[in-house]
């Protein structure tokens, strides 16, 4: 039988994450018994505190066993640790290194939402993929800058180090999980039991784009405040390096170095970003909201506002503004 261990690090982390694995793992062993096959794991919450208090004492978690006593396990979930990241990471090293040294012996290993702090510290993830909540994303590329983070993906897969999005986005990882380990039925099983949407893969819908802010470079953070100034305005990157007297290729490589997007990637995010919030609150038509991003042609508004949300911009109106229905 393989060992599945859902670690319950020391800190107000997050609850959900580590019983929602418990639960669609537990029940997946169950199906697996239904159908005349053996219970694939053993599902242990592991710590470092023999409990751990959640919400200002409202809930509590006693893990089965401390880390110490698990010499090999095949499967590791690091969950969320909500906004508590850097006290996590601080607090939890003896954990942190338990997680490189099982990796090391062939575990693979899963990250919940902000649990993709915990991973990134035991170097693991360096040089890798890896996503995490879209919040967080800023702080992790600034404390990780070896990570390639992709803030997009809702489910990273590589080496046998999966991470997900943010928040009850956990719900597909496991699925996802589920299917790797068990078989397709089985997760189609789950999906239907627990009411959890299979096969999602993108988180881009969610996010609201904010915009890198905490790197030092000056001339990039005013070239950032020109750019969302002039929403409606087409502005190419030859006038902004020249506005700002910066070479072009400079201009590109200190703007990308700062904030992770090229300057035409971050225009067009934050268009988008306005467009979806016109979409949200207001009865303005798809071509009023268009031109008054700055876009003139219906073709590429539709292609780029699919690819920064997944979604076209009917569908996106149509999910979050009830009213513009009517």
């Amino acid at each position: 039988m393989k060992q599945l261990t859902i670690l319950v690090p020391d800190g107000e982390n997050n609850i959900s994450s580590i019983a929602g694995a418990y639960k669609i793992f537990t029940r997946a062993n169950a199906y697996w018994k239904e159908t005349g096959r053996k219970e694939l794991f053993k599902i242990q919450l592991a710590g470092i505190s023999k409990e751990v208090e959640f919400y200002d004492g409202l809930f509590a978690v006693k893990p089965h066993t401390n880390i110490s006593s698990i010499t090999k396990t095949n499967l590791i979930i690091i969950p969320s640790l909500n906004h508590n990241y850097q006290k996590a990471v601080k607090g939890n090293k003896l954990m942190i290194e338990w997680i490189e040294k099982q990796y090391k012996d062939g575990a693979e290993v899963a990250s919940i939402c902000t649990g993709a702090f915990m991973l990134a510290s035991s170097g693991l993830l360096d040089g890798k993929n890896c996503s995490t909540h879209w919040s967080a994303a800023e702080n992790f590329r600034t404390m990780f800058p070896k990570v390639n983070l992709q803030a997009d993906k809702l489910i990273t897969d590589e080496n046998g180090i999966y991470t997900n999005g943010g928040a009850y986005s956990f719900l597909n990882l496991l699925i996802y999980l589920v299917e790797k380990y068990y078989d397709r039925q089985t997760a189609i099983f789950c999906s239907k039991v627990f009411q959890i949407e299979m096969d999602r893969n993108s988180q881009s819908e969610f996010t609201i784009f904010t915009g890198q802010k905490l790197h030092g470079d000056e001339m990039v953070k005013k070239a950032q405040a020109y750019i969302e100034t002039k929403l409606h305005e087409k502005i190419s990157v030859e006038h902004l390096s020249s506005r700002f007297a910066v070479g072009r290729r400079n201009f590109d490589r200190r703007f990308i170095k700062a904030t992770g997007n090229t300057p035409v990637e971050y225009s067009q995010r934050v268009k988008i970003e306005s467009a979806k919030k016109s979409f949200e609150t207001s009865r303005k038509t798809i071509t009023e909201v268009m031109y008054e991003v700055g876009y003139a042609d219906v073709k590429a508004f539709r292609e780029v506002f699919r690819k920064i949300t997944g979604v076209s911009p009917l569908e996106y109106r149509g999910k979050y503004n009830k009213e513009a229905l009517g």
